[in-house]
């Protein structure tokens, strides 16, 4: 298929090489084309320019940082896709941000749908990404080889958009949350005179391991924090999760936490790195 990815950062960029590997023709658009540029080594065309990158796509895949981004290229590129495009909305941008571009698609008459990207800049270069997608049926079949091409996985959260925004809400509450309990625990393990790699053999295997936790926690125990997630995007999501939740009159007292123990590792310089840097709040 016809290919545009709008946003190559680095869940833009990885799953831009997985459409190109799988044989999708693929064009690029970033507000910062250096950062593009990479991509035309794999085979993608690079434009300088968000509507001339939509004007031939069947699917428009919008991998941005934040709501505000998201408007823009709407505002810049709907009225220049083809009409029958559908518009695969990727970015997590929270539930009031959904609802301005769920106007938006409308006001300009585009197909939308939106398809949540579970999982990191690895599975993003891998094709092995869960994708959590809601929208009507038609168009969801319409990008389903797109949504096969960088993934390992798709839930179908419903009809509605909004709802696959819904769930990775949820998800990522998750990862927020076990992310930083795990750094939580190294530290405790640290602090009280032992390897921490101990904590690590000690759930391993059992009912509350997780694979996860074993990921992060190499990184903390090692104290390198290479960007597969960087620490300040979670803090974005964290706060677009602690919106959601007490709107929908869910208690935040966890979520209030998390969001200060991921700033106070931010406010430290870790903002750029991996979320396993959280760890050094501890």
């Amino acid at each position: 298929m016809r290919v545009s990815v709008l946003g190559t950062g680095a869940m833009g960029a990885g799953v831009a090489q997985s459409l190109l590997r799988a044989g999708h023709d693929v064009t690029v658009w970033n507000r910062t084309v250096d950062r593009a540029r990479p991509l035309a080594e794999h085979g993608a065309t690079v434009s300088t320019d968000a509507a001339e990158a939509v004007a031939r796509a069947q699917v428009v895949l919008l991998t941005l940082f934040d709501t505000d981004a998201v408007i823009d290229v709407l505002e810049r590129a709907a009225g220049d896709a083809p009409e029958d495009a559908v518009w695969v909305q990727a970015s997590t941008i929270g539930v009031a941000g959904t609802e301005t571009v769920v106007q938006l698609a409308e006001k300009y008459g585009i197909t939308l749908v939106e398809a949540m990207m579970l999982g990191t800049k690895a599975p993003a270069e891998q094709g092995k990404l869960t994708m959590l997608v809601a929208g009507p049926e038609h168009p969801v079949s319409v990008v389903q080889p797109v949504l096969d091409a960088v993934s390992a996985k798709v839930v179908h959260a419903g009809e509605q958009v909004g709802q696959g925004t819904a769930l990775k809400l949820a998800a990522n509450a998750w990862i927020a949350s076990i992310t930083a309990a795990t750094g939580q625990s190294l530290a405790i393990a640290r602090a009280l005179g032992l390897d921490p790699q101990l904590f690590l053999d000690a759930i391993d295997g059992s009912a509350s391991d997780s694979a996860y936790a074993h990921t992060k926690g190499a990184a903390m125990i090692a104290g390198e924090f290479p960007a597969q997630f960087a620490l300040d995007g979670l803090r974005k999501d964290i706060g677009l999760i602690t919106d959601a939740a007490r709107d929908a009159d869910v208690d935040t007292t966890l979520l209030d936490a998390l969001g200060r123990v991921y700033a106070e590792a931010s406010a430290a310089g870790h903002g750029g790195d991996d979320i396993a840097a959280v760890g050094t709040a501890f």
